[in-house]
């Protein structure tokens, strides 16, 4: 069985992106249209997406991906510059693709924030950072779960009667049982 193959948006483009202010915008716990759904540190908002963010950070940043319809695997390629902070204990370098899908998600929800305020989450919360583009995907899909309902309906009852074959038929014949 032959799969279509998949078609992929551009990450970003540069022309919509709002230039740089002055002003820091941080994300707010608010459901508003152009803020964040959730804080970058509320964690205990949905308790599952931190586990899996803490237990398996590749995991949820492909998941991520895969949601904004982007190549699954993107965020692997961010696995060096998390190598390279971890072992320093400073963050040296931006994931690029951290940065580009959080941007992408930026301006395809229309959140407020800047370019500079993207890199400063990206570079040094990065596990908080896809948690909380994972909790804004959830809420603003709506993803619905749907379980198998199987409807049983009781049997139905069934009544013997009684025919009489002899009348009928006039040939004097024993009553046969009919079922409905």
């Amino acid at each position: 069985m032959a799969l279509a193959p998949r078609t992929y948006t551009p990450l970003l483009d540069m022309s919509t992106i709002p230039p740089l202010s002055s002003g820091d915008v941080h994300p707010q716990c608010i459901t508003e249209e152009g803020l964040w759904s959730t804080a970058l540190m509320d964690c205990f908002e949905d308790a599952a997406t931190c586990c899996y963010g803490f237990w398996c950070c590749p995991c949820l940043s492909c998941t991520v991906s895969g949601r904004l319809q982007q190549p699954y695997c993107l965020p692997l390629c961010d696995l060096p510059c998390c190598l390279a902070s971890t072992s320093c204990l400073v963050p040296l370098l931006v994931p690029p693709a951290g940065l580009a899908l959080r941007l992408t998600m930026r301006n395809k929800y229309k959140i407020k924030g800047s370019v500079l305020d993207d890199m400063m989450v990206a570079c040094c919360c990065s596990w908080c950072s896809w948690c909380q583009m994972h909790r804004e995907l959830k809420r603003r899909m709506n993803v619905i779960t749907v379980q198998n309902v199987v409807s049983v309906q009781p049997p139905s009852i069934v009544t013997p009667t009684t025919v009489n074959m002899a009348t009928e038929t006039g040939h004097g014949q024993r009553p046969a049982q009919v079922l409905n």
